[in-house]
């Protein structure tokens, strides 16, 4: 059984702040995202947590890779399962939450909004892709539109293209999507997109100030 070791979780800002749930990506930890702290608008908290499954030497995953792009439902739903299972001890409801992940962390967001249409205030997939297969939330999803932003770059050697350009799909008839695309961006998050990430959160969580 998948589950979230919260004794890692990394935490950052007031408990009475707007949260920012970070999802890393293939390969990492806890912390990697916790930096982008000091790039958001002030105003919000973070929160990190380590994926559940280890890769060894301290790097973890959401779900292992085998067809790039479209992992094993399975596996995802048992990830998702433990993620919702932290999130609903940890974090109090009704508490703003905004997803933001990395690549998997990426796939962990579209996740958690089609598993929790109606719980999120905001979401930001970086450089992700999302499981191609229906989820019992998707109907509610497409009918809320949470605002999403979906960042990526146009040279990114780690997620396929047809997998992003499924997420964009995807993406557009699920949410309230801003798509951007990044010229000459690999498989990273660039001060351009930083920028477009902060205009998003700006405009779309109330009470934020520029950083």
């Amino acid at each position: 059984m998948s589950t979230i070791d919260d004794t890692v979780t990394v935490r950052t800002g007031s408990d009475a702040d707007p949260l920012v749930l970070l999802l890393h990506g293939f390969g990492s930890n806890e912390q990697d995202l916790p930096g982008l702290a000091a790039h958001l608008p002030a105003g919000l908290a973070t929160v990190s947590v380590r994926a559940p499954l280890p890769l060894g030497a301290g790097s973890h995953a959401w779900v292992p890779i085998e067809v790039p792009g479209r992992p094993d439902p399975a596996i995802v739903a048992a990830s998702t399962e433990a993620l919702l299972t932290w999130f609903d001890a940890q974090i109090p409801e009704g508490r703003p939450v905004v997803l933001l992940g990395f690549s998997q962390g990426g796939l962990m967001v579209s996740q958690l909004l089609r598993a929790r249409p109606d719980r999120f205030v905001a979401a930001l997939v970086l450089s992700g892709f999302v499981l191609d297969a229906d989820q019992p939330g998707d109907a509610a999803l497409a009918e809320r539109q949470v605002p999403v932003f979906f960042g990526h770059g146009d040279a990114d050697p780690v997620i396929a293209p047809d997998a992003t350009r499924r997420a964009s799909a995807w993406l557009a008839g699920h949410a309230a999507t801003t798509e951007r695309t990044y010229a000459g961006l690999a498989h990273a998050i660039s001060a351009e997109e930083l920028e477009d990430i902060n205009a998003f959160l700006l405009a779309h969580v109330p009470g934020l100030s520029a950083p």
